[in-house]
């Protein structure tokens, strides 16, 4: 299952103003930062993005290594949000070292950045760094998939929405797949028949059709018991993992990032 999409595979699921709105996006900031990569997350990499879903811009930046040797080093994350031509725009940007050393705390946000599918904007960096990133995966991604899980399930009583249902659904399921096979897959249409959600394929339909999309009580009455099991799943596949309990390749990762920094020193 594991890949990933091109810019034009994942730009097909947007509207032209979308893919408008996004280019010029990453124009302007590319220009002020190397991007090693810009994914894009949320709904359309969970599988179920709608008409009305923002444009959730992930990336992973590179500072210049000069850069960071002075007094006042650049800010480790950069954030942009707002709304251009009707188009909603959240950009977030951390730069390589923060990214690498939540990867090896097992931080799920940055390991799909880099092992995700739906990247809209690559690098060669990117392509060196991949294989570095699969080979350190361990068992610590449990605790950022089952916090994340069971924040989303919290959530979902205050904000009953068909989203957070499946939020719950895809984190759950993300996490569960990883601790078993060392693939991470983040499209919740792919992981549903593997781990017996078929059904939540309604659910899916359902959230296609609008954010807001509400859950009204017979639904939530119905899906709370198997989010709990799903969360269940989670727990009982990290006895099982066939991922090591810690990174194994932590010098070599940290290796890769000097010659990384040296090749930067101007």
């Amino acid at each position: 299952m594991a890949g990933v999409r091109g810019a034009e595979s994942v730009a097909e699921v947007l509207s032209e103003q979308q893919r408008k709105i996004m280019s010029t996006v990453l124009a302007e900031e590319e220009a002020r930062r190397e991007h090693v990569v810009v994914y894009l997350s949320g709904a359309h990499a969970y599988g179920f993005p709608s008409p009305d879903s923002d444009l959730d811009l992930k990336a992973i930046h590179v500072a210049k290594t000069g850069d960071l040797l002075g007094f006042e080093v650049p800010a480790a994350t950069i954030d942009r949000a707002e709304v251009i031509g009707g188009v909603e725009i959240d950009y977030t940007s951390n730069e390589l070292a923060n990214v690498l050393g939540g990867i090896l705390e097992g931080n799920g946000n940055f390991l799909e950045r880099v092992l995700g599918r739906t990247a809209f904007s690559t690098s060669t960096l990117l392509d060196e760094l991949r294989p570095l990133v699969q080979a350190s995966l361990s068992r610590r991604v449990h605790k950022h998939y089952r916090g994340f899980a069971s924040n989303q399930l919290r959530f979902l009583e205050r904000d009953p929405i068909v989203k957070k249902v499946l939020y719950v659904l895809r984190t759950a399921l993300t996490g569960t797949y990883l601790l078993a096979t060392g693939e991470l897959e983040t499209d919740v249409t792919r992981l549903l028949d593997h781990h017996g959600f078929g059904d939540a394929r309604e659910l899916v339909g359902a959230k296609r059709a609008g954010e807001r999309t509400a859950a009204d009580p017979e639904l939530l009455d119905a899906w709370r018991p198997r989010l709990v099991s799903a969360l269940k799943g989670l727990d009982d596949a990290l006895a099982r993992s066939v991922l090591p309990e810690e990174p194994m390749n932590v010098a070599v990762l940290e290796d890769w990032l000097v010659e990384t920094r040296r090749s930067r020193l101007k």
